[in-house]
């Protein structure tokens, strides 16, 4: 049985094959809660590979960010739930009706995530794109959209972790990436394996 801390480490799959992923997906399927597939991998491999990691015991998060029409993005948070996919990530930027849309369409144990601001924009670029506000008070605002509309939780970056801490308290999960200990990285360790459960021993401490 996995322990709470091993539970709470995802491991990115962002790798260019099915064959690396399941790789990666067998050594690490005991020691991780999820296993993250993103686009390059989704779009190089599809629903097989999501199907694929699944038959290994783990759950999957899908991070797609999905941002269209209402009922298209209803209609893949609907496939998502099929698949068996556990997080599925969506831009909160679609609005509330969208969100709504994805919202009802997700099976009981699909967690919908709320990406706000990507972590690539700045004050800068988002006033290219016609949005006045700094980034913190945008990524503010989406999350409150998110959260009165019936997101599950939030994908934040550290600098934004305790802001909506404060906001929402334990109202909603948030999911930071990209965050490990000095020189623990599972995916490109020489050990993967003992790498992911010195990050849980970390996270235990």
């Amino acid at each position: 049985m996995k322990s709470q801390s091993a539970e709470k480490i995802i491991v990115a799959l962002d790798v260019a094959t099915s064959k690396e992923a399941l790789r990666l997906g067998n050594l690490l399927a005991e020691d991780v809660g999820l296993f993250k597939i993103g686009l390059q991998i989704y779009t190089a491999e599809g629903p097989a590979l999501v199907r694929s990691i699944s038959l290994l015991g783990s759950k999957v998060f899908l991070d797609l960010k999905l941002h269209d029409i209402p009922n298209t993005v209803a209609k893949a948070v609907e496939s998502a739930g099929k698949l068996g996919v556990r997080m599925l990530t969506i831009h909160l930027s679609g609005g509330s009706e969208m969100i709504r849309a994805a919202v009802s369409a997700r099976s009981n144990d699909l967690l919908l995530l709320g990406v706000t601001v990507l972590t690539s924009s700045t004050d800068e670029t988002l006033t290219e794109i016609g949005i006045a506000e700094k980034t913190s008070d945008h990524v503010l605002r989406l999350a409150r959209l998110g959260v009165d509309s019936g997101i599950d939780g939030l994908v934040a970056s550290p600098h934004e972790a305790r802001m909506l801490r404060a906001e929402f308290g334990d109202k909603i999960k948030i999911v930071t990436p990209g965050i490990r200990p000095a020189g623990a990285d599972p995916t490109g360790a020489s050990d993967p394996k003992a790498a992911a459960q010195g990050v849980a021993e970390d996270l235990a401490r």
